[in-house]
């Protein structure tokens, strides 16, 4: 009788944690989240560190992107050879080239 008890309060137990450590819940790393959810950024003065924050970037193509200012659209990222293709379409909705005030 107790030996089905416990059986019973081990298995309400498990069912009542459960929940907490679904894939679902995990947070995402803050730089992503602000990357993600913030207006767009400009890369033309964006710090080397906002540009990492985004995915595919490190710090080989944060400072090819500002070694190569300015930019006067952002597909320039493309078509300069700065960023191949893949890394810039992950990117691409998330950021802006502002043109230079004359």
């Amino acid at each position: 009788m107790f030996d089905l008890r416990r059986k019973l309060l081990a298995a309400a137990l498990l069912f009542a944690v459960s929940p907490v450590f679904t894939p679902a819940q995990t947070a995402k790393p803050a730089a992503a989240t602000a990357a993600a959810t913030a207006t767009p950024l400009d890369i033309n003065t964006a710090t080397a560190d906002q540009l990492k924050a985004f995915p595919g970037i490190g710090d080989a193509y944060s400072k090819r992107i500002i070694d190569g200012r300015p930019y006067t659209a952002k597909n320039q990222l493309v078509s300069r050879g700065i960023l191949p293709q893949a890394t810039y379409n992950k990117i691409k909705d998330q950021i802006i080239a502002s043109r230079p005030k004359k």
